[in-house]
């Protein structure tokens, strides 16, 4: 007889998953790498803006797809100095966007793992 019936009901791992997202943004540290890249990805829109003339929408999309390195080629900086600033932005902001996936996934497993355990 299995021991763990849940295991297989998909709706057990979505509430893991959910638990998961929940403890993963009622961390501290979570929250805190969130404010500083959500805060980077406004500092970079606004750089986007006054530097490459892009709508407020396109200069958020692009700073996104930048640090999670979609880089759809859809659109990309045309001035030197907005090219300057997409080295830097990328350099310091996909290393801060790796660290923020790593901590909600680290949540999220230890929530699935444990739930697996009860």
């Amino acid at each position: 007889m299995d021991q763990h019936p849940k295991k297989h009901h998909a709706g057990w791992h979505l509430t893991s998953l959910a638990r998961g997202m929940r403890d993963a943004f009622a961390d501290p540290q979570v929250r805190t790498l969130l404010v500083v890249t959500s805060t980077l990805v406004a500092v970079a829109s606004v750089v986007y803006v006054w530097i490459e003339g892009w709508s407020y929408l396109d200069a958020i999309y692009f700073s996104v797809m930048t640090l999670a390195t979609v880089g759809y080629g859809d659109l990309a900086p045309h001035t030197a100095l907005g090219k300057l600033f997409t080295i830097f932005f990328a350099l310091v902001g996909i290393g801060l966007f790796v660290v923020l996936c790593s901590s909600v996934a680290k949540q999220i497993i230890f929530r699935v793992t444990d739930d697996e355990n009860e």
